[in-house]
């Protein structure tokens, strides 16, 4: 069976969002037969899926972990691709309560309209378990500013691919993860800089050594990670536990079989291929 994500956009927190200084798309997830699930559609989606020249169409899923504009303003976009214009009732929309129904200031983040030519919708919370066309995904809780944000466990048939979403740490947090090949994982900040619901890199280091998967990949990258080099913080990460840590960046595609794979895109002109250079 396939699996394989695209990093739509690697960026995240206000100030990436705001100046795309990294995309903040989220990522696009090709599992089993053919099936294409997007995840937390924030700004830059659009943009990346065009420059992958992927076709909005082949989408059969939205998923949004929260409601933040980093995680979904293009998701109403997304479903019009998803049901071919509105033309067709069609697809799955998975949020949590916020991005479905809003609570207080937070929400909905999705029209009536919208909402109204999806063919199925469906309110997370954590403890949930749920098949997002075939793809067994394990609801988990988060510690966040919206306090519905959930994380996942995709099993993807050849091992559990873990999404925390946003997120502060605690070691009850991270233990919901453990058995994860692959831990993705929204490191905000670099070091020890750390900021409320979300995770710096000495966070990272105690979730990894907690869970302990085969690969870590960091993404949600804060503009302060970014001028500090999200690469090198991955490195001392991966020195300090052990664990293969990597930075994804924009494009990058995650493989996931009997091996785990990174490939970085290059660009050619307007076309995107796998960097397979050492």
């Amino acid at each position: 069976m396939v699996f394989r994500i695209t990093f739509l956009g690697t960026g995240g927190g206000r100030h990436t969002t705001m100046y795309q200084t990294r995309c903040t798309g989220g990522m696009l997830i090709e599992h089993g037969s053919g099936n294409h699930l997007h995840v937390d559609p924030g700004p830059g989606a659009l943009t990346q899926m065009n420059r992958i020249h992927y076709d909005l169409s082949r989408t059969d899923s939205l998923v949004i972990s929260h409601a933040h504009p980093d995680h979904y303003s293009d998701a109403e976009s997304v479903i019009e691709g998803m049901t071919l214009g509105g033309w067709k009732k069609r697809g799955s929309l998975y949020g949590s309560p916020t991005v479905i129904d809003g609570d207080g200031t937070l929400g909905p983040c999705v029209s009536k309209y919208h909402i109204g030519k999806i063919g199925k919708v469906t309110v997370l919370r954590p403890g949930m378990t749920v098949a997002i066309d075939g793809l067994g995904t394990e609801i988990c809780r988060s510690e966040h500013s919206d306090p519905t944000n959930i994380g996942f466990r995709f099993d993807t048939g050849n091992g559990v691919v873990s999404y925390v979403s946003d997120t502060g740490y605690s070691d009850d947090i991270a233990r919901q993860y453990i058995g994860s090949r692959v831990l993705i994982l929204p490191v905000t900040t670099p070091d020890d800089l750390r900021i409320p619901f979300h995770l710096c890199t000495d966070d990272a280091v105690s979730f990894i050594e907690c869970v302990r998967p085969e690969l870590a990949v960091f993404i949600h990258l804060g503009i302060v990670m970014i001028k500090k080099g999200p690469g090198l913080q991955a490195e001392e990460t991966e020195r300090r536990t052990g664990v293969r840590t990597v930075a994804a960046e924009d494009l990058d595609i995650l493989e996931v079989g009997d091996s785990v794979s990174m490939s970085r895109a290059v660009a050619y002109g307007d076309e995107w291929i796998p960097d397979t250079s050492p």
